[in-house]
């Protein structure tokens, strides 16, 4: 089995499931039980501050991280929040992904995100996407997603506009060339 972990799916243009649709999903594991995967391009209209005020926790409102979108990291508990982060230790519910990128879970991240102990870069998701073992390969033996090593700048560096149309140009696609079709030898 090939594994994916700390790589980029791509939707193609065929995936019309407006979860995914010209989505871009950093996959944070993948093993024999299935994958897990947060989508980095598709914001809310809910912004950090938004949700920070909701949690009744304090926050700088001058900090850029407060008008960052929150994203929609995909349909599994879709009330839960991920934090893709730059590496910074100290979180009680951190899984390091690389060593540049780790994923944290608990509530006490969120208390730093508009502040100076902040990690350097960061998106905050709600939800996650998965698939159960075996799902993930064969959506990409049916042409629904593009594989690629993921970059951190893609993450971090890019509207989310700009992801998309990026992630497809690390491979020399662009757009206009994908198709619908799959083809199988």
């Amino acid at each position: 089995m090939q594994n994916f972990q700390n790589h980029f799916l791509i939707a193609m243009p065929s995936l019309d499931d407006p979860l995914f649709k010209r989505s871009v999903a950093y996959i944070c594991e993948h093993n024999d039980e299935g994958a897990m995967g947060i989508v980095i391009n598709h914001p809310l209209e809910v912004k950090v501050a938004d949700l920070l005020q909701q949690l009744q926790i304090e926050f700088n409102t001058k900090s850029p991280a407060a008008t960052a979108h929150v994203c929609a990291g995909g349909p599994v508990q879709h009330d839960r929040g991920f934090v893709l982060h730059t590496a910074k230790e100290g979180y009680s519910s951190s899984m390091r992904l690389t060593d540049e990128l780790m994923v944290t879970t608990s509530k006490d991240i969120l208390f730093d995100l508009t502040t100076d102990n902040a990690p350097e870069k960061f998106i905050l998701a709600l939800g996650y996407a998965g698939w159960t073992a075996g799902q993930l390969e064969q959506e990409i033996a049916d042409n629904a997603w593009l594989i690629i090593p993921a970059d951190s700048a893609i993450i971090f560096d890019l509207t989310h506009a700009e992801k998309w149309q990026s992630a497809t140009a690390k491979i020399g696609i662009k757009p206009w060339q994908l198709t619908n079709e799959a083809g199988h030898a």
